[in-house]
């Protein structure tokens, strides 16, 4: 990757209460916090998986084809606030089921990434409705290496070391449900331990449609696994300055990805 003189990023986790199945209006409120966002100075927006619609909604009725409403209107946000954009939603196929998917705009509106989630939640019929993908990403925002995971991904830790040595960032997106919170929190500091760089995770708050409750608990944790930022159950909005040079010298001083061995 051609890296440019860039090593700090500030970030905007945005727990969205999202509105079930209304994709107008969440995008109006997701516009509303890029704004604020922008006027905070940050450098990248990070949005829930599926803040457009909540999670598993009727996927027929609301999984917009390629290019479609929610793509074009975060493209929009992005070039208009010259801010970066990552933000999960559900995609439609030609032929097949559809696609769990993060999106990654650059400040200059153009789609860098587009992550097809490698875990469909099988234990609450993820996989009915959802294909797997079948790749890992990597992409660059202002110069600093970058990756991102959705939700289930985030117990399986193999995924996450096949990116590591490459990247100095990784967002995981999620909509995760309130009983399972404590296993939220520990893995995402497990993941930023193991693999040696700040993990940002954002989850939404609020009710769904099918009854269940999330509590937001975004968290942004630096590669020693200290916890920098992490949000409660009503707050939306928050933000966080990461100094991504940690990176690079907690590795030199604990070169610990050095003895990994696949066998």
């Amino acid at each position: 990757m051609n890296r440019l003189l860039i090593d700090q990023m500030k970030v905007a986790t945005i727990s969205l209460n999202i509105v079930w199945q209304d994709i107008e209006k969440n995008l109006e409120r997701a516009e509303k916090f890029v704004l604020q966002a922008k006027a905070d100075g940050c450098d990248v927006v990070v949005l829930p998986e599926v803040f457009n619609t909540g999670f598993i909604a009727d996927v027929g009725k609301y999984a917009e084809p390629p290019n479609c409403k929610t793509h074009h209107a975060l493209q929009q946000f992005a070039l208009n606030n010259l801010i970066n954009i990552v933000a999960g939603a559900s995609e439609k196929q030609p032929n097949e089921k559809a696609h769990n998917i993060a999106l990654v705009f650059d400040s200059h509106g153009k789609e860098v990434a587009k992550y097809s989630k490698l875990h469909p939640f099988n234990y609450a019929n993820e996989g009915k409705y959802f294909a797997s993908g079948n790749e890992t990403i990597k992409f660059e925002l202002d110069g600093i290496a970058c990756s991102v995971f959705i939700c289930y991904d985030l117990r399986f830790p193999e995924i996450f070391r096949q990116i590591a040595e490459e990247v100095e960032v990784i967002f995981v997106i999620a909509n995760w449900p309130h009983t399972r919170e404590m296993h939220w929190q520990n893995l995402l500091i497990a993941r930023a331990i193991e693999n040696q760089c700040f993990i940002v995770g954002v989850n939404r708050i609020g009710n769904d449609g099918v009854g269940l409750k999330y509590n937001g608990s975004s968290m942004v944790i630096n590669p020693l696994g200290e916890v920098l930022l992490q949000t409660d159950k009503i707050t939306e909005y928050a933000s966080c300055d990461i100094d991504t040079l940690m990176v690079s010298k907690t590795r030199k001083n604990f070169p610990f990805l050095e003895d990994i061995r696949f066998i």
